[in-house]
């Protein structure tokens, strides 16, 4: 479904597929709407993880390797997610990053890694990652930007014939609104999601829950927190109210 032509897109939409594709995730707990299958996503991931092995250097330092993996390793086998491989790598960049692909790919940059204080640090980032898959944000963050976009040129259309020459302004306007009133809270939904399946899963891996705060407070920027309502992530106060009341509750 990934390579879906506009006008089958359209269909999905508009019949009754919509309901096929609204579905439980026994990660979340609730429904979700998805468009794009777990076979497209796991491709399309497997291609950007060999775009980003064969672009971006890996760092040099085998034992920064290992440690991620074997961190990892026991972070996944605490989940329930099944994928083919899941594959673990250290870029040679000092950003304080990480990112999951579909598919069961997590990067991590060498400066995370670097600033890390231990290992229940580490893992609290690869929970965080893992959780993503688990949850399927993925599928939810491709499957909410086709419908915004089909939903858009919708209205343009429907709007040109009485509104002429401005109809695509009044369909950017709508576009704005969706964007700001469904996408980027949902995406900061997913976090907070992330962060509490994370802790779970760091818990079952017999990793201290408490390295996900120790982290984050100590990634906080201490300055302004940007406009949140605006950001796909969570500021960093927010972030941090919301771990320490989760860890507590979960003792």
């Amino acid at each position: 479904m990934m390579r879906l032509s506009r006008r089958n897109l359209l269909g999905l939409l508009s019949g009754g597929a919509i309901v096929a594709a609204c579905s439980e995730n026994a990660a979340t707990g609730r429904r979700q709407f998805v468009l794009v299958s777990e076979e497209d996503l796991a491709a399309l991931g497997e291609e950007a993880w060999r775009d980003a092995l064969s672009q971006l250097p890996r760092v040099e330092n085998r034992r920064m390797e290992e440690r991620l993996a074997r961190i990892g390793e026991r972070v996944v086998a605490a989940s329930d997610v099944q994928v083919a491989s899941w594959q673990f790598a250290v870029f040679d960049n000092p950003a304080i990053n990480a990112f999951v692909l579909p598919g069961g790919k997590v990067g991590f940059c060498r400066g995370l890694m670097e600033a890390a204080a231990s290992d229940d640090e580490i893992a609290a980032v690869v929970g965080h990652e893992v959780a993503h898959v688990a949850a399927r944000h993925a599928a939810e963050r491709l499957s909410q930007q086709l419908a915004l976009q089909v939903g858009v040129s919708l209205a343009s259309a429907a709007l040109s014939e009485e509104y002429g020459q401005n109809a695509d302004i009044i369909a950017g306007a709508l576009g704005a609104g969706a964007l700001y009133g469904v996408i980027l809270p949902y995406s900061r939904m997913q976090e907070f999601e992330a962060d509490r399946l994370g802790v779970d899963l760091m818990r079952r891996a017999e990793f201290d829950p408490a390295g996900a705060l120790s982290f984050w407070r100590r990634m906080a920027s201490g300055g302004e927190d940007a406009i949140e309502w605006m950001s796909t992530h969570l500021a960093d106060q927010t972030r941090l109210e919301a771990l320490q009341t989760l860890i507590a509750d979960r003792g």
